[in-house]
């Protein structure tokens, strides 16, 4: 009788693994199947191409080949799903610069009552991340605007208006030495409101809303994206950007954090030194329940008395350089208002390292 279950049970487990294999062979979706060992035992032939597998990675240890894979963290997180037995969805870039949604399923022997390996799903999303990137775009032209518009152009209009009733009352006069002085000033409060205007239209900074619901994200995946978004600059200007990823996990809005290392990287680009070619640095680490990212530039720098005055609305350390001066103030919110903050260091001359705290656990 126990031959007979035996045979059962060998025929039922060689029928699933046929199932697996053709499901395996057949799919158009990449596809990992990983055992509870970390060894690589299955993948489908979209994983093959999009990962640049050979059949001579099957029974490898995932260890030997996370080179192939762009993002850091794959084995933490499929250790966390066997340990846990419950699903992981994240937003991955691989190698070629592709966005996928990567999902990570708990292979369950439920005879056992276990977990024994894994089965990673991606999904192309890359149009998708695009798509956001553009609504980020005019999501930020237009908080920026319409802040900007309530506080900078106040003043001028309210110019405007008093040196109109004065002109009016020197011409009923006739009044002449005051009628021309009126109009140099009218004309200069013309052209400082005009100056706004054309910083308003031409402002490309990433200030999206300052609320967003914060979800596991890569620092290193997303700083990559930003980077390739001022490639052109990057490419013109002779610029060197280097980096060293010692943690890449956090848990915050994917469009704020966006938001934070496009208008950190813009800051460093606009405030370099003149005919000193422009180096950055963009770094991570984990300090207890801290990650903090920081981008180091040797640019012009910011002096002392400045540093503090720099995140407050609409400052601007050189008028010279375009812009609304409202990058940094936006972006101090955004860290804030999830429970992390933000520090320069700096020295007139010799560039500036902007930290940013984030913290590793977030209640909302």
């Amino acid at each position: 009788m126990s031959e007979v279950i035996n045979k059962s049970k060998t025929l039922t487990n060689h029928k699933k693994n046929q199932d697996l294999e053709n499901y395996f062979a057949n799919t158009i979706i990449p596809q990992l199947f990983i055992d509870g060992n970390l060894i690589l035992k299955k993948f489908t032939p979209p994983a093959m191409r999009q990962f640049s597998l050979t059949d001579a990675d099957v029974d490898r240890d995932i260890h030997d080949v996370k080179e192939n894979f762009r993002f850091p963290t794959l084995i933490e997180n499929i250790e966390e799903v066997i340990q846990s037995g419950e699903i992981l969805e994240k937003e991955v870039q691989t190698t070629d610069g592709k966005w996928y949604q990567m999902n990570i399923l708990p292979y369950i022997v439920f005879e056992e009552n276990r977990t024994d390996g894994v089965i990673i799903t991606f999904v192309e999303i890359t149009k998708r991340i695009r798509a956001i990137g553009e609504l980020e775009k005019l999501n930020s032209e237009y908080h920026t605007l319409i802040d900007a518009l309530s506080h900078d152009i106040r003043q001028p209009l309210s110019a405007i208006v008093l040196l109109s009733d004065a002109l009016m009352n020197a011409y009923n006069q006739q009044n002449t030495p005051q009628f021309e002085k009126y109009i140099a000033t009218l004309k200069a409060s013309s052209n400082a409101m005009r100056d706004l205007v054309k910083d308003f239209i031409a402002v490309s900074e990433d200030q999206p809303e300052l609320d967003g619901e914060p979800v596991r994200v890569n620092i290193e995946n997303i700083a990559q994206d930003v980077i390739i978004s001022l490639k052109s600059e990057i490419f013109n200007k002779g610029i060197s950007i280097t980096t060293d990823f010692q943690t890449s996990e956090i848990i915050f809005s994917r469009n704020n954090l966006r938001s934070i290392l496009y208008n950190l990287l813009r800051n460093s680009i606009k405030y370099k030194k003149a005919g000193k070619p422009l180096k950055i640095h963009i770094s991570t680490v984990k300090m207890e329940d801290r990650v903090i990212l920081q981008v180091k530039d040797n640019g012009i720098g910011i002096a002392l008395e400045h540093q503090e005055a720099i995140f407050h609305k609409s400052t601007r350390v050189s008028h010279k350089i375009e812009g609304t001066g409202m990058g940094l103030y936006i972006i101090k919110r955004m860290v804030e208002n999830n429970g992390g903050r933000i520090m320069v260091e700096s020295q007139l001359g010799k560039g500036s390292t902007f930290s940013v705290y984030f913290s590793v656990n977030q209640d909302r």
